[in-house]
């Protein structure tokens, strides 16, 4: 006689569908990344410039720093969100590097929308504009970045957002969030960004080193969407 076996519920459940909410923000995950790939490839200056020769390549330039700025604010929109949804989901992993994780990265790029480092392409492209030389325009850049607060915000910036993306790499590891590879990109990307962004700049390799960034976020937002929903699974 034929025994007929029942499913299992785990078997015969259905995969709770994934919300509006997740996939938004799935989506939103890597742009930041990407926008910030553009931007540090088709910089018409590099970091190690003065203020000065910085405002004389961008007035040379403006179409360039036109499009810098608008990634920038692509930028704006979408990379605190975006690494917000990234240190949560390694937080609820792996507690406590990914609080500190999540907690430095929100500190660093807040403050880069504050500091000298997106701030004095804007003053360059506006002087250029005005016609105001370079030289005038670098003494006020560098005036901007001697006021306290967009001086600390700036330090925040560059020392935060590696660091923090480093611990979160961690974080989305040991807790097997993501794949052993799409953490070790994630770490890794941002360790060659500090390289061609400061120890030796190469604007093209620096825009390659936030397109590996990207794909790390891709790849969070892949298990973002794949994580089931609390109370589920």
């Amino acid at each position: 006689m034929a025994i007929s076996t029942a499913p299992s519920p785990v078997d015969a459940a259905p995969r709770p569908p994934t919300g509006l909410d997740r996939k938004a923000l799935a989506i939103l995950m890597p742009i930041g990344p990407l926008a910030i790939a553009v931007v540090r490839g088709i910089l018409p200056y590099t970091t190690d410039d003065s203020n000065a020769a910085m405002a004389a390549k961008v007035a040379a330039h403006q179409g360039t720093e036109t499009i810098v700025i608008w990634m920038t604010f692509v930028a704006l929109l979408t990379l605190i969100p975006g690494v917000i949804a990234l240190g949560l989901l390694a937080r609820r992993h792996a507690p406590r590097l990914g609080t500190i994780g999540l907690v430095l990265a929100y500190a660093a790029f807040a403050c880069l929308f504050w500091s000298s480092v997106a701030g004095s392409d804007t003053i360059a492209l506006g002087a250029a504009r005005a016609g105001i030389p370079p030289s005038v325009a670098g003494a006020l850049m560098t005036t901007v970045d001697n006021i306290p607060p967009v001086g600390l915000g700036t330090g925040i910036f560059v020392l935060g957002h590696i660091l923090s993306l480093v611990v979160l790499a961690v974080a989305l590891w040991r807790g097997r969030v993501i794949a052993g590879w799409a953490a070790l990109l994630l770490g890794v990307s941002q360790l060659l960004h500090f390289v061609f962004a400061v120890i030796v700049p190469v604007q093209a390799l620096d825009g390659c080193a936030w397109g590996l960034t990207a794909v790390a976020f891709a790849a969070a937002a892949v298990a973002l969407v794949r994580e089931p929903a609390r109370g589920q699974g």
